[in-house]
């Protein structure tokens, strides 16, 4: 799983095949919403009536907790709060779309980036995959680590006025990049992995009146790695993604909302090499959301 390029800086970036190309995204999302708009003009057209259709965008601050990171069985664990400039809060936002079918099955296409680039002069040696980066060097840190999931989730309380229950499950693909690199490029090393992570999930709300509702969500697992791909790999891994959300109808179209979310999780053991990386991030955010009028 863990791939080490050598200790010189490559001449060339290689292309992950789950990248997704944003720009590309939002044409497939404007012609799919362009192509449904133009399905529900027509009268003949019962199903519209079931389905809503939401677009969600949310702003804001990451604040990192903790953050901790080995490569190599020998290697040194790396603590970015500390020692790799994490101490600081990061930008960061969150894109998604629902389709809500008859108040009672949701499909959610979520899109998380999550990029923490930093600079720190090291006060002592690290050990990274067998290359020493030794105190006093300026390093560049980059943790680049966004994922792409896709939800479902089955409405168990449809006909209840104040609480919504929902439960399903979630299939996450992580695009992770993590890069060590000495100011003067002569040491580097960089870890790149693509992988699929199956999830469960679920959604509650409180519906405090006709125009606001507290909602909790969660997506996570915690298991060894082999369990889920079939793997002889000695892996455990974690994660956890828990928000609490404020929401506020503003219009019959669009809401607002206030958003707190706990983002957490990691792996620890070996598959080629030893890897132990763990974190745990906090955002606050705001953002809206909008439901499309054609349904």
């Amino acid at each position: 799983m863990v791939n080490f390029k050598q200790a010189h800086k490559p001449y060339y970036e290689s292309k992950m095949p789950f990248e997704m190309n944003v720009k590309n995204l939002s044409l497939v999302s404007l012609l799919f919403i362009a192509f449904i708009s133009l399905d529900a003009q027509n009268p003949g057209t019962e199903y519209v009536q079931n389905i809503k259709f939401r677009g969600v965008a949310e702003l804001g601050y990451l604040a990192v907790l903790q953050h901790q990171v080995q490569f190599g069985e020998e290697g040194t664990y790396i603590n970015y709060v500390d020692e790799g400039g994490q101490d600081v809060l990061f930008p960061v936002s969150r894109l998604s779309l629902e389709l809500e079918i008859k108040n009672k099955h949701t499909l959610i296409l979520l899109y998380q980036p999550l990029r923490l680039e930093t600079t720190t002069l090291l006060e002592r040696d690290l050990l990274i995959d067998g290359l020493v980066f030794p105190a006093g060097t300026t390093v560049d840190f980059l943790y680049s680590f966004p994922f792409y999931r896709i939800s479902y989730l089955n409405e168990l309380l449809s006909e209840n006025e104040k609480f919504d229950l929902a439960v399903g499950a979630s299939l996450q693909i992580r695009n992770a990049t993590i890069n060590f690199e000495s100011a003067d490029g002569s040491l580097f090393r960089s870890n790149r992995d693509i992988g699929p992570v199956p999830l469960l999930k679920f959604r509650t709300r409180y519906h405090i009146n006709s125009k606001t509702y507290t909602e909790i969500e969660a997506d996570g697992f915690y298991a060894p790695i082999s369990y889920l791909n079939g793997s002889d790999s000695d892996v455990v891994g974690a994660i956890l993604d828990l928000s609490l959300r404020q929401q506020l109808m503003i219009t019959d179209e669009v809401n607002t909302f206030v958003n707190l979310r706990y983002l957490g999780g990691g792996a620890e053991g070996s598959s080629d090499n030893y890897t132990k990386n763990w974190l745990h991030f906090l955002t606050v955010t705001a953002g809206f959301v909008y439901e499309f009028s054609a349904f």
